[in-house]
């Protein structure tokens, strides 16, 4: 089942760069500012209208569509945002407190595609070190762009899709989502990487129910 919403509200949104340095959450002093742009943890969020997907919040931006498929269960499997011929395909982990995986999980992924026959290209971006490949699909050869953004015990993977993919400018309202996500990621203890739970809201999931059980 996919869920399809655009959001046609209006979102806020501050374009300042965020400060490099990494807080340790449990010994930043209380006047420490909140980071001007997010992903946000759930702590340090401004008020702005957005989804409840669980432990993402999608910030409403004009002119993006969040596509999301979920199990008859109304757990979701994936989270994509689309504009125009643009996509954000968008997946939150567990990590543990004291250091990102980013790193980790990038060298990975870089792994990954070279055993699939991918080359992989290592490039600065806003939020650090992305990965840029060029992947055979079933409709051609596609380019995607991995981001990783570190958070306190979560780490963001972002896979643009589209121009987006090689021109980051030319990602427009969805780089707005990104640096407005929010992240909810819970206090339970969770394996590191395992991802976190995605839901539906619930007017959404008991629409998908009664779809189900009447199918």
């Amino acid at each position: 089942m996919i869920f399809s919403r655009k959001r046609a509200e209006g979102a806020r949104h501050a374009r300042d760069e965020r400060n490099a340095e990494v807080l340790d959450f449990d010994e930043a002093e209380e006047t420490a500012q909140a980071p001007s742009r997010g992903p946000y943890d759930i702590s340090e969020a401004p008020d702005a209208p957005r989804l409840d997907l669980g432990s993402l919040q999608i910030p409403a931006v004009p002119d993006v569509e969040v596509r999301v498929q979920a199990d008859p269960q109304g757990v979701i499997q994936q989270v994509v945002l689309v504009n125009g011929q643009n996509a954000l395909q968008l997946g939150v982990f567990a990590a543990p407190r004291s250091e990102g995986i980013w790193d980790e999980v990038r060298e990975e992924i870089r792994q990954s595609l070279f055993n699939d026959g991918a080359a992989a290209e290592e490039v600065e971006g806003e939020y650090g070190t992305e990965l840029r490949a060029r992947v055979r699909t079933p409709d051609g050869m596609t380019d995607l762009r991995f981001v990783g953004i570190d958070g306190p015990r979560w780490m963001v993977r972002a896979v643009y899709q589209g121009e987006a993919a090689n021109a980051p400018v030319a990602a427009g309202p969805l780089a707005l989502c990104l640096d407005g996500l929010v992240v909810d990621r819970g206090h339970e203890a969770k394996p590191v990487r395992e991802p976190l739970p995605l839901r539906l809201p619930r007017e959404v999931a008991e629409q998908h129910a009664a779809q189900q059980g009447e199918a």
